[in-house]
């Protein structure tokens, strides 16, 4: 199950979308656009209480077993949304603080409110480990001067520890854990608010500093348009390649022959991949076609395909790309 949905007992899904299926085909489709109160409640979201709960260790005696305090380490646990059980999720440090699902929802909402943004898809992951909330903004981009491209505020929170509480700005409709996203140069594109004590206030200065996406959509045009009007030949794309994964005359025939790979996996998205027709042969191809091996084509660690897939999503969700991809958009714009 690469798009790591979570799913229930019941045959439902956490997860809600707005007026089209996305391709896993599961959970609630609604007729129009959602309120932050329709998407909580109709992707299973709403009251999971998330808490800390004390950790303890057990040791083997001769005399039987004992408890023992685990110090400066706490479980990450949730009510259940279907059977009200508790259920733990994480392990975390003494500094972490959650941030309920009604904080996430309410933060969107204040961005709703400033944007004229609607809610579009919702959903958890990892049962409960990871969830999203997606926004889509009023109005969307033209790209090349007929291709017409929306744009999305995708927030992104864990509740086991493994990330920050993350908002971003994507031109992808969020509706799984397999998303990507584009890197613009000199936007604040993204934010992240530390699991601590300060979160809530983080949150808050998050909307002030987020201000500046509002401007995202006429530079993101902007660029792409140059980027569309300008050639990009083979031997440009091979130099901005070799910048981005450096390989010496010194290093290991190994990490050679992965250079040679890689790069016949992008030349032959820049040159043969349907995801470039139309564009096939500028600057904004290249930037794509480094920016989908990134993301989906690059070799992951998993013993089965599905692992493999659920790992490069991991990778996206998390944001660990996002350098690479920033400093591939620095290498590729006009």
């Amino acid at each position: 199950m690469a798009h790591e949905i979570e799913q229930f007992t019941d045959g439902t899904a956490a997860f809600v979308s707005a007026r089209e299926s996305a391709w896993h085909r599961l959970g609630t489709v609604t007729e129009g656009a959602m309120t932050a109160e329709e998407a909580m409640r109709l992707a299973a979201l709403d009251r999971w209480n998330v808490r800390l709960l004390p950790l303890t260790a057990t040791e083997l005696t001769a005399d039987g077993t004992t408890p023992v305090e685990v110090a400066q380490h706490f479980a990450t646990a949730r009510t259940h949304p279907r059977t009200g059980r508790t259920e733990t999720l994480g392990v975390v440090g003494s500094d972490y603080h959650p941030v309920q699902n009604e904080e996430h929802a309410e933060f969107l909402n204040l961005l709703a409110d400033e944007s004229g943004a609607h809610f579009e898809t919702a959903g958890s992951l990892k049962n409960g480990r990871q969830v999203f909330l997606t926004m889509k903004m009023p109005q969307s981009l033209t790209i090349g001067g007929h291709d017409e491209v929306d744009l999305y505020i995708a927030a992104f929170n864990s509740h086991d520890g493994s990330a920050a509480f993350r908002i971003v700005v994507t031109p992808i409709r969020v509706v799984c854990a397999n998303t990507q996203r584009a890197a613009i140069q000199g936007a604040r594109s993204s934010f992240v608010v530390r699991h601590t004590a300060g979160a809530k206030s983080r949150i808050a200065q998050a909307r002030s500093a987020l201000g500046l996406t509002f401007r995202y959509a006429e530079e993101f045009e902007r660029a792409a348009q140059r980027m569309i009007e300008a050639e990009m030949t083979l031997n440009e794309l091979r130099s901005v390649v070799d910048e981005l994964w450096p390989v010496k005359d010194n290093d290991s025939a190994r990490a050679k022959t992965n250079q040679r790979q890689r790069w016949g996996a992008i030349s032959n998205l820049f040159e043969r991949a349907d995801t470039q027709a139309g564009i096939r042969g500028t600057r904004w191809a290249g930037y794509n076609a480094l920016t989908e091996y990134a993301n989906h084509v690059a070799p992951a660690r998993g013993k089965t395909p599905g692992d493999k897939m659920a790992a490069r999503a991991e990778r996206i969700i998390s944001g660990t790309s996002d350098a690479l991809m920033e400093k591939a958009f620095s290498l590729t714009v006009v």
